[in-house]
């Protein structure tokens, strides 16, 4: 990615060289990245079980406004702009797999248009269309836009905020323009704080532009510090409640840095297809170069260095934002690389054949909990061999000591219809604000007399009271005994009967 020529006015070097292409193929362009992302996106995509972030987010949306806002209080700051938009969209559309999931399809079907936006305006209409597929084509986007959480949100907006920004460089004169571009940073910042990040390679533009419109330099600088005094509640409520949900990262090393690019993608063969093609990009024009660089390579170098104190905010699914520019950076390599649609359709069909192994991987029941957690739970099973075998006046048990989420997981496919008392419940999430479940304290006085309990422990046991509390463990073995068990993968599922059953 060697420059090749001095930097040209603002207007010229962000302007695509098919301006005056005709209305239809102007039109196109974001067409087809859309419907190529939103297809390859959207298969597959009630396969895996619901995780365990994902399940955090059904148990948060769930609840009134009233309750998400006490929870924000409480933990979970940094996701309280998309718990409340995910709230909006559930109670208009429900809580389906596919519902809850649709949102994160759009978003990067949206992320694929906009790439190709950008595309055409740094490097030509063949290689923003180039952007768009190859962003399509990477497993990550898959994996993602099949999450019920913010990342695909954010990578629109890192997209959207960059192709505004091209705007306002633009016409520097247009309040409108620094408002849009001011505005969608703010959305940002409130879905995820860290991929605020690729502002220094906003920075970097606006740099390289001020040199010829030095007024740049105080405008940019009055709409980030509008952008940082929006932010600043968020951001110190989300800094006190780091170390809770964040203190289970590592503080990355060295080879973190270099080994992270794999994650990034979930895919090795992509990654290194991508980064390669990024390094065969050329263009006239030097400041679209350093943007894509910049965006691409400084944020991972940021967040690491942000992780070597108390906290590490050192994920790859952080991250992500820097995918697009990746696609951007490959679209103008192979653009410049092949002089022919057929060539470069080639080129593609061989990248898509190297990237379906993870595709399908990322597409796995169980790959929304990897690779994380070493046992990841089949709540589906589980549920289903509930549903079989259920009565009326049934109880249940979960195990909360060894599983996060195994009583939310279940809950989730089970139908809604089939209510079974928590013995050991003292007190659920939503009602006291928070994350997790509080049990009895004393569990002998929790019991009611139930004929049938179902429990449902972490594991694989051939005796399921070990697998649990042993206080709640000892209560049931005294007036219970096994009748049935079957384990499916990450628990096990017992029918416990009274001991005076015949």
């Amino acid at each position: 990615m060697v420059a090749t020529a001095p930097l040209t006015p603002p207007r010229e070097e962000i302007q695509s060289p098919e301006a005056a292409a005709p209305r239809r193929r102007r039109t196109r362009l974001p067409l087809w990245p859309f419907v190529l992302t939103f297809g390859v996106t959207s298969y597959g995509l009630t396969a895996p079980v619901l995780g365990r972030d994902e399940l955090v987010t059904w148990d948060v949306v769930t609840r009134d406004t009233g309750h998400i806002l006490a929870t924000l209080h409480n933990v979970d700051a940094v996701h309280g702009a998309y718990y409340l938009l995910m709230h909006l969209w559930v109670s208009f559309f429900g809580d389906s797999v596919i519902s809850m999931r649709l949102p994160s399809v759009f978003a990067a079907s949206g992320a694929a248009s906009v790439l190709s936006l950008i595309g055409k305006r740094l490097f030509g209409s063949r290689a923003g269309m180039l952007a768009g597929i190859l962003f399509a084509l990477v497993p990550a986007v898959s994996r993602y836009a099949q999450e019920v959480r913010s990342y695909a949100l954010v990578i629109l907006l890192v997209a959207l905020a960059t192709l505004l920004l091209l705007r306002v460089l633009d016409r520097p004169r247009s309040t409108w323009r620094w408002g849009a571009y001011a505005f969608t940073l703010v959305g940002l910042g409130l879905l995820h704080v860290i991929a605020l990040s690729v502002v220094a390679a906003h920075a970097c533009m606006l740099a390289a532009h001020a040199r010829r419109d030095r007024s740049l330099w105080w405008k940019s600088a009055l709409a980030l510090l509008a952008v940082a005094a929006s932010l600043a509640p968020v951001v110190l409520l989300s800094r006190s409640q780091v170390n809770v949900q964040l203190g289970w990262v590592p503080v990355p090393d060295g080879w973190a840095l270099l080994s992270i690019w794999w994650d990034i993608f979930a895919s090795g063969a992509c990654a290194g297809a991508l980064i390669t093609l990024a390094l065969l990009a050329r263009s006239p024009r030097r400041a679209a170069l350093l943007l894509c660089a910049v965006w691409a390579v400084l944020p991972p170098v940021l967040v690491w260095l942000a992780s070597q104190g108390d906290v590490s905010y050192f994920r790859s699914v952080y991250l992500l934002f820097t995918v697009p520019a990746w696609a951007l950076l490959a679209g103008a390599g192979l653009s410049a690389a092949c002089r022919s649609w057929q060539a470069a359709t080639a080129l593609l069909a061989v990248l898509a054949v190297l990237s379906l192994y993870d595709q399908r991987q990322v597409r796995q029941p169980f790959d929304h909990d990897g690779p994380i957690l070493q046992l990841p739970l089949d709540y589906r099973s589980a549920a289903d061999l509930i549903r079989k075998r259920y009565r009326p006046g049934d109880a249940v048990v979960y195990d909360r000591e060894h599983a996060w989420k195994l009583d939310t997981g279940v809950q989730y496919y089970l139908p809604r219809g089939l209510k079974m008392r928590d013995v050991f419940l003292q007190s659920a999430p939503r009602e006291i604000n928070q994350l997790y479940a509080t049990d009895c304290t004393v569990p002998d006085l929790c019991l009611n007399g139930e004929q049938r309990i179902w429990l449902l422990a972490h594991g694989a046991y051939p005796d399921p009271f070990n697998a649990i509390n042993q206080g709640q463990a000892s209560v049931l073995r005294n007036r219970y005994k096994p009748y049935w068990s079957q384990s499916v993968t990450g628990m096990t599922v017992t029918l416990l009967v009274r001991n005076d059953t015949p």
